[in-house]
């Protein structure tokens, strides 16, 4: 089976190691785990895995960023890449951005900071499903 991503895109290093680390744990070596610091670099690594032939399953990602907001780099990767289950991290997501990315990203689900280990894996296992 060809090995599948989960990518996390946030402009903060300390929630990136949080989450790998947290999914890490659950998931053990079932996935290959990257991480972004700004929206730019998560299209670079989406594109790069695509041609690998590495298939990203779900992008956790901020929604508050320098540069590109989380919501309009969801969007930008749903055009090129729908399959990809989105998933949003915020602290203070405004309610319009979280509408956008419903109906332009077809966002899977918001996931609030600070979050709790079974909130995360229960999103991400719900979004997993959507990929079978």
């Amino acid at each position: 089976m060809a090995k599948c991503a989960i990518l996390c895109v946030d402009d903060e290093q300390i929630i990136l190691d949080s989450l790998h680390e947290q999914l890490e744990n659950y998931f053990g070596h079932d996935f290959i785990y990257e991480t972004a610091e700004n929206a730019k670099e998560g299209l670079e690594i989406i594109d790069e895995l695509a041609k690998d032939g590495i298939k990203i399953l779900i992008i956790v990602s901020d929604w508050l960023m320098p540069g590109i907001k989380g919501d309009e780099f969801l969007i930008q990767v749903h055009k090129k890449y729908p399959a990809i289950v989105k998933v949003m991290l915020t602290g203070q997501a405004n309610e319009d951005a979280i509408k956008r990315a419903k109906e332009e990203a077809n966002l899977h689900a918001v996931l609030y900071k600070p979050w709790s280990d079974k909130e995360l894996f229960t999103i991400i296992k719900s979004g997993l499903e959507k990929n079978e």
